[in-house]
């Protein structure tokens, strides 16, 4: 069995490493970009060039080295339909993704964001408590890490929402679902969590007109895509006072330009794409159970549906 692997930053050596233990009959080789790729049965990917997916109409299925498909989704129809495209499942992302939102969530609801500014010029204030009942989490996305994150915010009391594109029963979370339940669902939650799958829907969703349908005072948390947030609409928002904080670990382009205007505003907390870094040695061991099942003709987890994006 061969197993070609491909990440833009060129750094497979420590993903072969990892083949070799959890999949030992498995020959890796890595692609260098301007090569033909070597015949093989498996394609390990990420971000891959459209030029390398034309190239593997034989493979048996490619693999992602991450949970999100529209990297590869984007090349259209550069990789035949018959090929199956599996993304990670959970594999370590879901603790990290509800460490990061439940910290930024506590972080609000304490006020700690602002006393970090009283710290900054020596100030002493303490300020008033917020209202439990009325600082309502609202995520958007109720599928795996979505589902994680609601999970470990439970403890803690909030009124908790969700909103996926077809309805679901959470127990303790007040569901909203499609186009007719976004209004309400926004309407109704003080802290907005963003985990959705980035498709041609979901993309700029948190836009102009959704963010001001959120309530006078509320936060943005966006840990799924870039392409989800209108940035020039937040900023507005943010400068107006309507919106009072945001937490943003994606970004239209990446790393953040130096002179964007995030970097400026102190109330955008800014981090580098880490809210869940993919954990390579689970990764494998979940890819390489995922290829022993189709090798035995057997289904498998985790493939994405090319109609709805992910």
């Amino acid at each position: 069995m061969r197993i070609l692997l491909y990440r833009a930053d060129g750094n497979t050596g420590p993903w072969a490493d990892d083949f070799a233990r959890h999949l030992p009959g498995a020959t890796c080789v890595a692609w260098t970009e301007g090569e033909k790729p070597a015949p093989c049965d498996y394609a390990v990917v990420w971000a891959p060039p459209e030029a390398m997916l034309r190239e593997l109409a034989e493979v048996k299925a490619i693999f992602l080295m991450g949970a999100g498909a529209d990297a590869i989704l984007r090349h259209g129809d550069a990789i035949p339909r018959h090929i199956p495209i599996v993304r990670l499942g959970d594999a370590g992302m879901g603790v990290q993704m509800a460490e990061y939102v439940a910290h930024a969530v506590l972080r609000y609801f304490r006020r700690f964001d602002q006393y970090d500014d009283q710290a900054a010029v020596g100030e002493w204030r303490p300020l008033p408590a917020h209202d439990k009942a009325s600082f309502a989490v609202g995520v958007m996305g109720a599928g795996v890490l979505g589902q994680r994150i609601l999970e470990c915010l439970k403890p803690f009391g909030f009124p908790l929402h969700a909103w996926s594109r077809n309805p679901k029963q959470i127990e303790g979370v007040t569901c909203f679902a499609g186009p007719d339940g976004l209004d309400a669902f926004l309407q109704r939650t003080r802290v907005v969590v963003c985990v959705l799958p980035l498709t041609e829907d979901t993309s700029n969703i948190l836009n102009r007109a959704n963010l001001a349908k959120l309530p006078p005072g509320s936060y943005v948390i966006n840990v799924a895509r870039g392409a989800h947030l209108s940035e020039p609409d937040l900023l507005t928002f943010i400068r107006s006072g309507h919106i009072a904080g945001a937490t943003l670990d994606v970004f239209r382009n990446e790393p953040l330009p130096l002179q964007h205007p995030f970097w400026q505003e102190p109330r955008i907390t800014i981090t580098p794409h880490i809210a869940a870094l993919t954990l390579r040695d689970e990764s494998v061991r979940q890819m390489a159970q995922k290829i022993m099942q189709l090798e035995q003709g057997l289904p498998c987890a985790d493939i994405v549906n090319r109609d709805l994006g992910y």
